[in-house]
């Protein structure tokens, strides 16, 4: 029987500029630019579901047009999303400025900061793995429901995997701080960038910081080195794949695609190899196009 997965975290509007060359200040920059559906949380979700996995996406949306259109996105493609709009929030929106491989956020989380600490844990009883995007974590109007969807996965015998979201919000809250919450957990993802800040290792060897981190969790530590491949520690040692060759139009979401691509074949039995190596092949479809779905 396929793992069904719950996912908490962020489901907004993404506006998605890739632009012909660095922005030039006061005067136009040319680009090619779309509105699509976006959020780390519902990101991965719609890669879950294109994988065939079972998946619920715990993430608020106002109660707008903006809404219902990223709600019946994730329905069509097979998501679960059994969150009602909120009144008192528009959808969030973020701005995506994608450029020379690598990509800038501006960032309205609107609604997505509101999700309800209560309805979250009750959802997650029932679902076999939780993952958990680190944004709700990072935003203290979302904190508590994020620390209740990790409550309830112990409570309830879920395994757990944790993305770390991005760099500046974990720096604003502290290492110490995040990897307090998300201690226990069974996996934790995180970027270069993101582990830099973790081990507190900016010029760190990403496997020496991945080998770091999964000694202090206790946990399986995986670090994403976008082209260079990608790392796993656990108590039974390190493994790593290289990226598969990409040619990268908008880099949005593959972290998303990664993971997506990671947790549908390690929880169908498959091995760290075969699983970074899934995660990879999914990452590198990812950037191939311009959006962060599939």
């Amino acid at each position: 029987m396929t793992a069904r997965i719950v996912v908490v975290g962020d489901l907004v509007t993404d506006v998605v500029a890739v632009l012909a060359g660095p922005p030039a200040p006061d005067t136009d920059t040319a680009a090619s630019i779309r509105f699509t559906g976006g959020g780390q949380a519902a990101n991965t979700a719609a890669w879950l579901a294109w994988h065939r996995v079972p998946v619920t996406l715990l993430a608020s949306v106002g109660a707008d047009a903006a809404g219902a259109a990223r709600v019946a996105e994730l329905r069509a493609a097979g998501v679960d999303c059994p969150l009602p709009p909120r009144a008192d929030a528009p959808t969030g929106t973020v701005i995506v400025l994608a450029e020379g491989g690598r990509r800038t956020m501006v960032t309205d989380r609107g609604a997505s900061v509101l999700l309800d600490p209560d309805a979250v844990a009750a959802a997650v009883v029932g679902a076999d793995h939780l993952h958990l995007s680190g944004y709700p974590l990072l935003d203290d109007g979302s904190r508590k429901a994020g620390l209740a969807a990790l409550a309830a996965a112990r409570e309830h015998g879920l395994t757990v995997s944790v993305d770390a979201a991005s760099a500046g919000p974990l720096r604003q809250v502290g290492a110490a701080a995040f990897l307090s919450w998300v201690r226990g957990v069974d996996l934790l993802l995180a970027n270069l960038d993101e582990a830099a800040v973790l081990t507190g290792s900016a010029a760190g060897d990403p496997t020496t910081q991945a080998r770091t981190l999964a000694t202090d969790l206790g946990a399986a530590v995986v670090v994403k080195r976008g082209a260079g491949g990608a790392v796993w520690a656990d108590a039974a040692g390190v493994v790593t794949v290289p990226a598969p060759p990409a040619t990268v139009v908008d880099p949005t979401g593959a972290g998303d695609a990664f993971a997506a691509g990671l947790l549908a074949t390690r929880l169908s039995g498959g091995d760290p190899r075969a699983s970074l190596t899934a995660a990879a092949a999914a990452g590198a479809r990812a950037v191939a196009r311009i959006g962060a779905r599939p």
